[in-house]
């Protein structure tokens, strides 16, 4: 008698307001698997996520597997290709090889954007805060150049790149209700790209329904240029 073949269960090891972990929880949508999520605090870790996290970072994807037993994995990109390589779900990666390899050369640049997000955000100045806003905008108009007709990075299919920027224009949602960066002004595509990840259920679902009361709040505690710009405008 053949033994019953096992599903994995997943559960994303989460904070609130992590970019990361948003690609990850928008990928096992997209790919229909289901998984639990547990939120952190990272300023507190627990004892159980610093044991399990090499380092000490979210997302972490906890995998329980009746018959290969359990196993943690860790980063956000090697997340979504495990998820590929277990041929969860629709592929979110091309077929051909350097398309594929495309794909990832612009996930790795979604990554770098992020890294000036960071300090675009965090700004307490107007030096550092322009300075970064220059840094977005010439990032966004190679990105326009790359993308299509749309709606999404390579048309009208869903991929990893998507995955990879719409936690990166979900920033700017609240950054619109503060101040106009003026950061999209002179790409139409990008725009386009943004408004229809919006809509994507996946990305919605994506995050808590209080994300920007929490990144407000965030932008509060550093004290952000943004802030200051909206209370100018006020």
């Amino acid at each position: 008698m053949k033994r019953a073949v096992t599903t994995p269960a997943y559960t994303l090891v989460s904070h609130a307001l992590c970019p990361y972990v948003q690609r990850a929880a928008i990928a096992l949508t997209e790919k229909g698997v289901a998984f639990e999520r547990r939120y952190i605090d990272l300023a507190d870790k627990p004892a159980w996520f610093v044991a399990v996290s090499p380092l000490g970072k979210v997302p972490l994807l906890q995998v329980r597997h009746e018959a290969a037993g359990d196993a943690v994995v860790f980063e956000s990109a090697v997340i979504c290709e495990y998820l590929e390589d277990v041929g969860a779900g629709p592929a979110l990666h091309p077929d051909d090889p350097l398309d594929r390899a495309r794909h990832r050369g612009w996930i790795e640049f979604a990554s770098s954007i992020l890294s000036d997000l960071w300090h675009f955000e965090t700004a307490a100045d107007a030096v550092l805060y322009e300075t970064k806003r220059r840094a977005l905008l010439e990032k966004f108009e190679r990105v326009e150049a790359e993308l299509g007709e749309g709606p999404f990075f390579t048309g009208a299919a869903f991929s990893l790149v998507d995955a990879a920027f719409a936690p990166i224009f979900r920033y700017f949602d609240v950054f619109d209700t503060l101040a106009d960066t003026g950061i999209f002004d002179n790409t139409v595509r990008v725009r386009a790209w943004r408004e229809a990840l919006a809509r994507r259920a996946s990305v919605r679902a994506a995050v808590l329904p209080d994300y920007g009361e929490r990144l407000r709040g965030f932008l509060g505690k550093h004290d952000a240029y943004l802030l200051q710009l909206s209370a100018q405008s006020a």
